[in-house]
């Protein structure tokens, strides 16, 4: 984003440690002639290094799990708009309508900004989810609220929450978030590493 180039994230936050967990910031790794599908996040930066961020290929995948990410939390906008820019147009996976996409961002903020450890991942598999030690409020928890702030399903779409089997892909915003032909990998005005209020935009001119 500070160059102009536009790689959708989900689970990044400034200052943070990058885990890759979203798996929508993949770009190509260009490797001794090969091709290697990789985070961005957590790929380490070299001299000469070859990176491909917006190949048909990488499109492809990042549609696809970007599908994969609103059948799982049709209830939370920032996936919702994520989805609109990777060029989704339709939800072909069962909604499952989760409260949690595992990105661990209340994870990492809580031990790593305020050394609470109040939060983290418990369980394996379909079974891993994001709870307080014992399920309990732990002591230790400084009851900031910014596990909350930063949490991408604290902000519901423009109708408000989806009730089980009515989900759909919103879509409303898609002229504002879709990435114009005048800037084919850009997106100057992205605040998605920032938080979740995206700034909205038509073709170079910001809209705030």
């Amino acid at each position: 984003i500070e160059y102009g180039i536009c790689i959708p994230h989900l689970c990044h936050v400034p200052g943070l440690t990058d885990i890759g967990a979203c798996r929508l910031c993949i770009v190509e790794h260009i490797t001794n002639g090969r091709s290697v599908v990789t985070t961005s996040c957590t790929l380490k930066v070299q001299e000469g290094m070859v990176i491909r961020s917006n190949t048909d290929r990488i499109k492809r995948l990042r549609h696809n799990i970007a599908e994969l990410l609103v059948a799982e939390a049709p209830n939370s906008r920032a996936i919702q708009d994520i989805a609109v820019r990777c060029g989704v147009k339709k939800v072909r996976y069962p909604f499952r309508n989760s409260n949690c996409v595992l990105c661990g961002r209340c994870v990492r903020a809580c031990t790593e900004l305020w050394h609470a450890n109040a939060l983290g991942f418990v369980g394996r598999g379909k079974n891993r989810q994001v709870e307080r030690p014992l399920n309990m409020r732990h002591e230790f928890c400084k009851q900031c609220d910014y596990c909350v702030q930063i949490c991408p399903m604290t902000i519901t779409p423009c109708d408000g929450p989806m009730k089980p089997g009515e989900e759909y892909l919103c879509g409303k915003c898609e002229s504002q978030l879709m990435i114009t032909e005048e800037v084919p990998d850009s997106c100057v005005w992205c605040r998605l590493g920032e938080g979740f209020d995206c700034g909205r935009y038509a073709g170079n001119k910001a809209l705030r």
